[in-house]
């Protein structure tokens, strides 16, 4: 028999059963709840995380050890702005292969502990295929059982930007360091952030020595401290300053600086900055100087140059024709100078001119415009005259100051007389240029009336230069116009009889001018640089005579000596000029001896030595021309190869008027000390048979003159050489219109 279920037992479970159904149906929902709040945290999280690698403009990466599979992921923007994920998964490392090796490295680095966090900077392949240099950051984010790295993530930001701004800011820094340009910043008070290598160079402080100090510490002591007080007022209130500044080094010595301030303020404080560029600029200045000094003024005097005596002498013009006064111009010139500086050098030459000026100056007055023109020719300017008389009684002084000799010291002293040229404004002209022609016009004709006076210009002397202008420009074509001509003059030698030398003399035949003396067109020829052509064919024209001869039968042993001058052996290649000639002619080079002043070897007897050291190994002899008349002593026949002294016709014209006189004494000196030092000797101008007896007596190796022969034409010497009588003076040499020769 069924036992009834008891009623409210079963309302108890039935209760009991909800009640457990509704606490589940409760947590469920909450349960719900909070998942529902988790995911939304996770977006929210997961909103944030790409905000931030996006706003951050990073993208996250992950490497997994085992798969070699690397995972990028990046946050970009669609059209609506909405960031997206997106995954890059790829087997292939896209590392450059450039970087990849040290990319290795430091994984395997951080794998073994040495690197807690992997930091390496990398490029990887981009979306266009270009190379990305990137910034990676990571760390071992997953381990195996055993504790072995199997996945390893991270970070990595595009620093393309970055190191393009700090390729700039290291390209700057090394600009900067190697400047030439002294390179400071400064602070806004004027106190040194930095500075750059030749800024220590420049200032003498190392850069830990001026760090954090004012840069007052430069301060030069030429100025005022209103000045730099002044220079910072300026610089604070313009962006860009430029000036010069006395600057002091910290040896204490001032030098001079050009500056250049920029103002700019500092992108991370927003302060302002001072960047100074500076420049030692004292030897610039000082160069400036002696420029502007040599423009004006001549370096060895000190006195005006012709630059300066032009502006003074306008101004001197300027004020006569307000007072109605005259100006005098005075051209002076030092005769036979060019022996001093022949003889014993340019510096000894510079002392005299030195010397020189300063007799000029207390001749004329301090007050005068005392200026030098070049070489030995100085120009003085008298103001405030009112006839020529005045102007010649400056030049008499100024001629009667040199009579006392110039004293350089205990054992220098010279006597040297000027030739004076006058000139008057407005007398002879109205501008600078031509009173200062004028004047040197008449000075050279102070000099054709001997010497050691003054002449005052007068327009007839204008003939003269004319004549030498005309004479400069016919000279220019001698050679294409063949007006030039040879003659030549026997030596006798005195121990057998018979002729050892001809020497070869030159002369000019001009259409317009007729004969005209070598006296004339030789200095010419010299001074316009032609002795050099001309020089040449002479040397051709005496060697393809003598070859002549010899053709003819004339003595094979028979010496040519040509004459040459100081541009030929100094300036020209002679040797070659010789070495064609000679070898053109088929001539031995024993044939031929050239002759040279003592002069041309003087005036650079160092060059002229080693030239004629040349011709000696040639086998060709030398000759010293004129020997006797210049200032030298006999030292330098020790050091040039000399092997001939030709005693100079103003010897020869006293020999035997008397056995005491000097020229006999010179004479006879010069003959035993050749002798002494196995030298030959010619003695020129042999004119009458008393002076041949005296050289013969004497033991005199050659003779030449009148008494020997005339100059002959080619052909006339020829046959002279070939035994026929000298010419008669009737019967003389057409190409010699001399009385005396050359």
């Amino acid at each position: 028999m069924n036992t009834p279920i008891d009623t409210p037992l079963v309302l108890l479970l039935s209760a009991l059963v909800l009640a457990l159904a509704g606490l589940a149906l409760a947590s469920f929902r909450r349960r719900e709840r909070d998942q529902q709040r988790f995911r939304q945290e996770l977006d929210e999280r997961d909103q944030q995380l790409r905000l931030a690698l996006w706003a951050s403009d990073e993208m996250y990466w992950q490497y997994d050890l085992r798969t070699q599979h690397l995972e990028r992921v990046r946050i970009v923007a669609d059209a609506d702005n909405d960031l997206a994920v997106r995954l890059d998964q790829d087997r292939d490392t896209q590392i450059h292969p450039d970087d990849l090796p040290r990319v290795l490295d430091a994984l395997r680095a951080h794998l073994r502990g040495d690197m807690p966090m992997l930091q390496i900077e990398l490029r990887f392949r981009s979306e266009g295929d270009t190379w990305v240099w990137m910034r990676a950051h990571g760390r071992t984010t997953r381990r195996d059982a055993g504790g072995r790295a199997t996945l390893v993530a991270g970070t990595a930001r595009n620093i393309e930007a970055l190191r393009e701004l700090e390729g700039q800011h290291e390209v700057a820094i090394e600009v900067m360091r190697n400047m030439a340009e002294s390179v400071a910043v400064l602070d806004s008070d004027f106190a040194f952030i930095a500075v750059n290598q030749a800024f220590c160079r420049m200032s003498g402080h190392e850069a830990k020595d001026v760090i954090g100090k004012d840069a007052a510490l430069l301060n030069g002591k030429q100025h005022e401290p209103e000045f730099h007080a002044a220079a910072r007022a300026a610089i604070r209130t313009q962006d860009h300053w430029t000036g010069e500044m006395w600057q002091q080094r910290k040896d204490g010595v001032d030098f001079l600086c050009a500056m250049q301030c920029t103002s700019i303020e500092d992108p991370r404080t927003h302060q302002r900055r001072y960047v100074i560029v500076a420049s030692d600029i004292t030897e610039q200045r000082r160069l400036e100087h002696e420029l502007r000094f040599l423009a004006n003024y001549d370096p060895l005097t000190n006195l005006p140059n012709r630059t300066q005596l032009s502006d003074r002498l306008a101004r001197a013009i300027m004020q006569a024709r307000q007072h109605a006064t005259k100006v005098g111009v005075l051209f002076l010139d030092l005769d036979n100078f060019k022996d001093v500086n022949d003889t014993l050098g340019h510096a000894i030459g510079d002392r005299v001119l030195r010397a020189a000026a300063q007799r000029l100056l207390e001749a004329v007055g301090a007050e005068r415009t005392v200026a030098r023109i070049g070489g030995d020719e100085f120009t003085a300017v008298i103001e405030d005259i009112h006839s020529g008389e005045e102007a010649d009684a400056y030049a008499r002084r100024i001629v009667e100051a040199f009579d006392a000799p110039l004293r350089l010291d205990d054992r220098y002293e010279f006597t040297i007389s000027p030739s004076v040229g006058v000139s008057l404004f407005p007398d002879h002209a109205q501008v600078p240029s031509d009173l200062l022609k004028h004047a040197d016009t008449a000075m050279y004709q102070a000099k054709a009336a001997g010497k050691r006076t003054f002449v005052r210009y007068a327009e007839a002397m204008d003939n003269d230069i004319r004549h030498r202008a005309n004479l400069m420009t016919a000279l220019r074509r001698v050679l294409e116009r063949n007006e030039l001509q040879l003659v030549y003059q026997p030596q006798s030698d005195l121990r057998n009889g018979r002729i050892g030398c001809v020497e070869a003399l030159l002369r000019w035949h001009s259409p317009e001018f007729g004969w005209i003396p070598p006296g004339q067109f030789i200095p010419l020829a010299e001074e316009s640089g032609l002795i050099v052509p001309i020089g040449e064919w002479v040397i051709g024209e005496a060697c393809r005579t003598l070859a002549a001869w010899r053709a003819a039968g004339v003595d094979q042993r028979l010496v040519m000596a040509v004459n040459v001058s100081a541009l030929q052996l100094l300036r020209s290649d002679l040797a070659g000029s010789v070495h064609r000639a000679l070898v053109d002619n088929d001539l031995p080079a024993s044939v031929l001896e050239l002759e040279l002043t003592e002069s041309v070897l003087m005036s650079n007897a160092e060059l002229a030595s080693e030239r004629l050291q040349a011709f000696q190994r040639m086998g060709i002899s030398i000759a010293v021309d004129d020997f006797g008349t210049g200032y030298s002593s006999l030292a330098y026949l020790h050091r040039l190869p000399i092997n001939t002294l030709k005693i100079d016709k103003a010897f020869i014209d006293g020999l035997a008027s008397s056995e005491d006189s000097e020229d006999t004494t010179i004479t006879t000196t010069i003959i035993a000390m050749a002798r002494t030092l196995g030298l030959l000797v010619v003695a020129e101008g042999v004119e009458t048979p008393e002076q041949l007896a005296f050289l013969e007596q004497h033991h005199c190796d050659l003779a030449q003159g009148y008494w020997i022969s005339r100059p002959l034409p080619a052909e006339a010497c020829l046959r002279y050489l070939q035994g026929d009588p000298v010419p008669t003076p009737t019967d003389a040499n057409p190409l010699d219109p001399n009385p005396t020769p050359a």
